[in-house]
């Protein structure tokens, strides 16, 4: 079951509540192409007789990063392990308030995300148990005509900002450890939902963007840009963005039905790396106001991405998140100081 509002055909993918980074090494296509699966999880719904019922929220408006969800379902492969999945569109604020009350037992968010919900005094139930993608896809893009191929070259530019400190820490870090001075970039409101269409008009110079959207966005449209990514500049930004969470007393009281979603969503994303074509008209069939070009191209370029050099879909290493939320506390970026080690879990992966 799907439930779907009002989604704009070009909205670009682009977060709110803070941002992401990249990678990509084409020995982990290999991964996900390999025949084995892992031993399947007890069949959900054997306990009680029928199928074993999960609200899945998304993070944003359907797109690429969620395909592997949507041809799990379309193919069956939730139906085979007993669950009965509605995927669902989350609150204007987000799916991770509704995956922390128990609204939606499962859904999408970013370890940023998770690490603000640590932070805080009241701490949200959820926690990370899969990766999406296995490093982080972001940067910074611009026009090619500005010339702006590294972080120093934002000096005296103008960025779109979400005002959000983790973002602007992130471009103050990078710029200040290429040689810039931060106090030269000027920071305007981040006004627009497609940041081709922004630089386009020269509303800005630059903008944080998704490799896997906005940059196929600008290819789809022959625009001429430049984009560095995050992670090519210092290794603490590839975190992990997005990843699946869980609701805590769900998973307590049901570790068989999370275990058996991961094993199906698992053969989700693996037939999208193995038939990105085929997966993207299973994403369109199910939200057909999507940009039909943008959706296939996407999907192509993720097709390496999902895997990428992890040993199977959905690996989170540890040393990586914990990098992050070292270098967030280092930054004095957290209402509170938090255990760096907290917030995930590989117990449900198989």
């Amino acid at each position: 079951m799907i439930e779907r509002m009002n989604a704009s055909t070009h909205k670009s993918v682009t977060r709110k509540g803070f941002l992401t980074a990249m990678g990509f090494s084409a020995a982990g296509i290999c991964a996900g192409c390999s025949p084995e699966q892992p031993a399947a999880p007890a069949n959900a719904g054997e306990k009680t007789g029928g199928p074993t019922e999960i609200t899945f929220a998304l993070d944003y408006t359907p797109n690429t990063n969620h395909t592997g969800i949507y041809v799990a379902q379309e193919k069956g492969y939730f139906d085979e392990v007993g669950l009965k999945v509605t995927i669902q569109q989350p609150p204007a604020d987000g799916a991770d308030a509704l995956i922390g009350a128990g609204g939606a037992q499962m859904g999408v968010t970013y370890q940023d995300y998770i690490a603000n919900s640590l932070s805080s005094s009241n701490p949200l139930p959820y926690t990370a148990v899969a990766a999406i993608i296995q490093h982080n896809l972001s940067g910074i893009m611009s026009r090619e005509e500005d010339h702006i191929v590294r972080p120093r070259d934002l000096n005296d530019r103008t960025y779109a900002t979400w005002n959000l400190p983790v973002e602007q820490a992130t471009i103050r870090s990078v710029m200040e450890s290429d040689g810039g001075d931060p106090s030269t970039l000027k920071m305007v409101p981040y006004e627009v939902d497609d940041e081709v269409s922004g630089l386009k008009a020269k509303m800005f110079d630059a903008v944080w963007a998704f490799e896997q959207w906005a940059v196929q966005n600008a290819r789809v449209q022959n625009f001429a840009y430049n984009y560095f990514a995050f992670t090519a500049i210092d290794q603490s930004f590839d975190y992990y963005t997005p990843v699946i969470a869980v609701n805590d007393s769900f998973a307590k009281e049901n570790s068989d039905a999370v275990k058996a979603f991961l094993s199906a969503t698992r053969k989700g994303y693996e037939f999208c790396v193995s038939n990105p074509d085929e997966a993207a008209e299973i994403l369109l069939k199910a939200v057909p106001e999507l940009d039909a070009d943008l959706v296939k191209t996407s999907q192509k370029f993720l097709a390496a991405k999902y895997i990428d050099d992890a040993e199977k879909w959905g690996v989170i290493d540890s040393a990586r998140w914990q990098r992050f939320y070292t270098w967030l506390n280092n930054q004095q970026l957290l209402e509170n100081k938090i255990d760096p080690s907290a917030g995930f879990t590989s117990e449900y992966l198989g």
